[in-house]
């Protein structure tokens, strides 16, 4: 038995699994997929951008995510580099979608957050970063497009700090940008790294590595451009912070690299040293307390995704569970703690974008997606362990963008119904009910507007139904907390509207702020809340 262990513990040590976040257009998408030319789990990067008949991203599997060329809902990819197995979690940048992002970000021990050059922290960015800092992750910056005309990078460190409030320390070092980029210098080693544009979609050669000292180097970039390099170290080496693996680990020293994710510099550097400065999965707090995947043997995991229709052929529904401790076995047998019984997980798959492959076995740390056949929920805790227990949810955002969803063909009500339904539970949307109506009256709330040109196209294409949607004013939305109110005899304002969730839980819309203060004023010992409990 303990030979078993120690191997599932080797198995353990050897996983890092971080998310991907960034604004849009940072070049998010791209370094991913150089990420995987390294651990050779593609042969050619693909483009998002482009002629309709181009390769498209590998991560966006979405028939609208090609359309557009953005990403729409986070996937999981995994790969094996220098001795450790590496589960990427690929994130949407657009705001749009941060909830799908959030409910990602719960799922990984670090990030690495992705920044334009020429543009530094932007607004969505500075929203993810919030969402990492809640959780006291790990967050490692690759500062990309240098070969681009960049921001001075000094000001691109402050603007770090400023606007998101951490301490940064460059590993290396940008010797110009755009034409007049030249590459790297390391400050570790000492050392420049020539850039030498290579083809697009193929791994970068041998990077040359210069000695700042070598008289070879004034052949290689300008005077002023040594002489620039040499005056930025010393004042670095004086005023910057220093690396300290402590604080990184803490979440509140970020290392920070420069490179170029579409010609490939400095991508193979950034993952070397990201793999040593992180560590395997990390201990997650459940109502027992923390789990810890070096002591817990058994097996746990808990649900933070659940996509239908991922390939239309096979019209499935899968749910991605990050494995917290111990191994998973296919076909296993495990406590379902929120559906109080014992399920088998079926149909194990480790998926590349919507290329999915069968598994065996997988370990903490591991994203893992099984069949759902409509039992599971985001945030649903799965174990083996005799001494149950159940990890920490994963709260939903407060809409704040309603509609009233119908169907233009009332024959496809069932349809329509189903469909719907299905795509709330993934969490992408919320849906409502008039409260004293059946299912007749189906609104919707999203957190970003384009959520609802993805529910339209998704009932379209995967479920063949057409629908009309008619904005409502509302845009803040509370639940009642008691449970013995009259919600029929609340007195309200005439901008409020009574409506229940999927699970029949009252709550009120209103289209101004100031109603909400006004309905609890008027309602003694009412008590409102921003997220369902």
């Amino acid at each position: 038995m303990s030979q078993i262990i120690g191997e599932v513990k080797k198995q353990i040590e050897k996983r890092r699994t971080f998310a991907i976040i960034s604004h849009p257009d940072a070049g998010k998408t791209t370094l991913t997929e150089k990420f995987l030319l390294y651990g050779g789990a593609i042969n050619q990067a693909g483009s998002v951008k482009g002629k309709a008949t181009a390769k498209h991203a590998v991560s966006d599997w979405m028939e609208i995510e090609k359309e557009r060329g953005i990403s729409v809902t986070s996937s999981v990819l995994q790969f094996s580099y220098g001795g450790y197995c590496i589960n990427i979690l690929d994130t949407p940048g657009h705001q749009d979608f941060s909830e799908d992002t959030y409910r990602t970000l719960m799922a990984a021990d670090s990030a690495v957050m992705v920044i334009d050059a020429s543009k530094g922290v932007e607004a969505q960015t500075r929203k993810l970063f919030k969402v990492c800092t809640m959780r006291h992750i790990p967050i490692f910056t690759f500062i990309n497009k240098m070969d681009r005309e960049a921001m001075d990078t000094f000001e691109l460190l402050d603007d770090i700090e400023t606007e998101l409030g951490i301490a940064t320390c460059p590993v290396n070092w940008p010797i110009g940008s755009g034409k007049e980029f030249r590459g790297v210098y390391d400050r570790t080693g000492e050392k420049v790294e020539l850039f030498s544009d290579t083809r697009k979609g193929t791994i970068q050669g041998e990077v040359k590595k210069v000695p700042l000292s070598d008289p070879e180097l004034c052949g290689l970039i300008s005077d002023s451009q040594r002489k620039k390099l040499e005056e930025e170290i010393e004042l670095l080496d004086g005023a910057g912070a220093e690396f300290d693996q402590e604080l990184v680990s803490k979440g509140e020293l970020s290392p920070v690299f420069f490179g170029s994710a579409l010609t490939n510099f400095g991508v193979e550097t950034f993952l070397q040293h990201f793999l040593q400065m992180t560590t395997f999965p990390l201990p997650r707090m459940s109502d027992k307390g923390w789990i810890n995947p070096m002591e817990e043997e058994a097996f746990s995991a808990f649900v933070f995704k659940i996509q239908a229709n991922m390939n239309r052929a096979h019209r499935d529904r899968i749910a991605f569970m990050r494995i917290c401790s111990g191994a998973f076995e296919a076909g296993m047998e495990v406590y379902h703690m929120q559906g109080g019984r014992k399920v088998r997980l079926s149909q194990p798959q480790q998926l590349m974008a919507s290329e999915r492959k069968m598994i065996e076995k997988a370990y903490g740390g591991d994203i893992i997606g099984v069949f759902d056949p409509g039992i599971f929920s985001i945030g649903d805790t799965l174990t083996t362990a005799g001494d149950r227990f159940s990890y920490e949810g994963i709260p939903t955002f407060a809409p704040e963008h309603f509609a009233r969803v119908r169907q233009v063909d009332t024959m496809k009500r069932k349809q329509f119904i189903k469909g719907i339904n299905q795509i709330a539970q993934e969490g992408a949307i919320q849906i409502f009910q008039e409260f004293n109506t059946g299912m007749e009256e189906i609104i919707v709330g999203v957190v970003g507007v384009l959520q609802f040109d993805v529910l339209k196209y998704r009932l379209e294409n995967e479920y063949n139904v057409e629908i009309r949607m008619d904005n409502l004013p509302y845009e803040y939305i509370r639940w009642i907390d008691n449970t013995d109110i009259d919600v029929g005899k609340i007195i309200g304002t005439s901008d409020m509207k009574r409506v229940k969730d999927l699970k029949e839980r009252p709550l009120l819309l209103f289209v101004n702020e100031w109603s909400i203060r006004m309905t609890q004023e008027r309602n003694d010992g009412l008590v409102l809340t921003e997220f369902a409990r």
